[in-house]
């Protein structure tokens, strides 16, 4: 910034040795002159007076962020989050769509007003080098999602972080980790459950209006577990989401196990839970490994479609509704081995939290699929669709790669 007075001192300092030497000035007057003199001083005053008090606030302000980050340093942790997906459009934030909420959107909104967070960081999530484990899909719910994240370490952090979240999030647990770690990049595999009645077994001349009354035989569910056995391994799933060439590499993928439990009674219905582990899933993937299962098991597809899906043709897939799927776990075994006994760091593993997880699903995610199902049969009636998809022919684009296409329009490329 220009310093006004000294050039005004030079300025009347030459005026006065021009004078001394018989010079004549302009007409400008003595006492003009010594006005315009004040009106400049004046200003001059008035914005050294500005400048000071805006130094003033922004020293304040970086004091107020100095002396946070100094009581509550910024350190690299995780936080293992559980939520009921229900009217949300999955996990991933989306900034300039305001109108379509996601968990992210709650969670920084609950860093930033529990202190954890700068403001700013809110706007900019690069700035706390946030990373999540999984993107789950619109209205998918999660017992055991892991982020990764720089926050303040402030006291009572996960009560604080809790009181600013809606009763369907929660933090159950934080730890620290190493300075480069990332929730994606360093999951080894993730573990999904899917809910459901089990009349989505029955054949497929099954009155469902009496859904109450069907129980699974154990020899259909048996069935069903064997031909679950045909996903484990590596291979091909482009036939299994949506906009993936059968030579994309990244559609291949590897699944470690998955099976269906034991059935049990909510509300007079039964229900079974599948559970899948895999390394990672693409959009949409386990939805449409158990939508084709529930086809051969009623009868409308033969065993040899599971087989045939790996090939180099599109094959007519069904996807199941999205409603009873859950995030069960993310696993971090490399990490684990190579930090976790080295005495500075902990096991990403959630053993004492498990009591935690449980009450949360019994409480938030079960009764909420459960309840959903039974008052709007989602299951029942995407059953009804199942005669429309032709399992022999191949295809060049059905009715529901349209939908996914619109689908991914709509909510991006979410995983399941």
């Amino acid at each position: 910034m220009i310093k006004i007075r000294p050039l005004l001192s030079v300025l009347v300092n030459y005026r006065q040795l021009l004078v001394r030497n018989g010079f004549k000035l302009c007409t400008m007057s003595e006492e003009s002159t010594d006005q315009q003199t004040v009106k400049l001083l004046k200003r001059s005053n008035e914005e050294n007076e500005d400048s000071a008090e805006r130094a003033t606030k922004r020293v304040k302000a970086e004091g107020e962020h100095t002396e946070d980050d100094k009581k509550y340093p910024k350190k690299k942790v995780v936080l293992l989050l559980a939520y009921s997906g229900k009217g949300y459009y999955g996990m991933q934030r989306n900034p300039g769509n305001s109108q379509f909420r996601t968990i992210e959107d709650d969670l920084v909104i609950a860093l930033v007003k529990s202190g954890c967070i700068p403001e700013n960081h809110g706007d900019d999530m690069k700035k706390m080098s946030f990373q999540r484990c999984a993107r789950t899909d619109k209205g998918v719910s999660a017992a055991g999602q892991v982020v990764s994240l720089k926050i303040r370490l402030i006291e009572n952090i996960i009560e604080k972080i809790n009181e600013h979240l809606p009763p369907q999030i929660r933090v159950l647990g934080l730890k620290r980790v190493t300075q480069g770690f990332n929730s994606k990049n360093n999951c080894d595999a993730r573990t999904y459950s899917y809910m459901l009645p089990t009349v989505a077994f029955s054949p497929k001349d099954y009155d469902t209006e009496n859904i109450a009354a069907f129980r699974l035989e154990p020899e259909t569910l048996q069935k069903v577990n064997q031909l679950f056995t045909h996903y484990k391994g590596t291979h091909n799933f482009h036939n299994f989401t949506s906009q993936k060439a059968p030579s994309d590499p990244s559609a291949r993928r590897y699944i470690t196990e998955m099976s269906c439990g034991e059935p049990f009674v909510r509300n007079t219905w039964e229900f079974a839970v599948i559970t899948v582990r895999g390394q990672s899933f693409m959009l949409h993937q386990i939805r449409k490994m158990i939508g084709l299962v529930i086809a051969v098991t009623k009868g409308y597809a033969k065993e040899q479609v599971i087989e045939r899906s790996w090939g180099q043709e599109k094959v007519d897939v069904p996807k199941a509704p999205g409603l009873g799927l859950v995030l069960e776990r993310v696993h971090f075994d490399r990490y684990n081995k190579r930090f976790g006994g080295d005495g500075l760091h902990e096991r990403l593993e959630w053993d004492c939290e498990e009591e935690a997880i449980k009450a949360f699903k019994e409480a938030h995610i079960y009764p909420t699929i459960i309840e959903t199902e039974c008052e709007e049969g989602s299951m029942v009636s995407w059953m009804s669709t199942l005669p429309i998809h032709d399992f022999e022919a191949t295809v060049t684009e059905t009715q529901d790669s349209k939908d996914q296409k619109q689908e991914n329009a709509d909510e991006g490329n979410n995983s399941d």
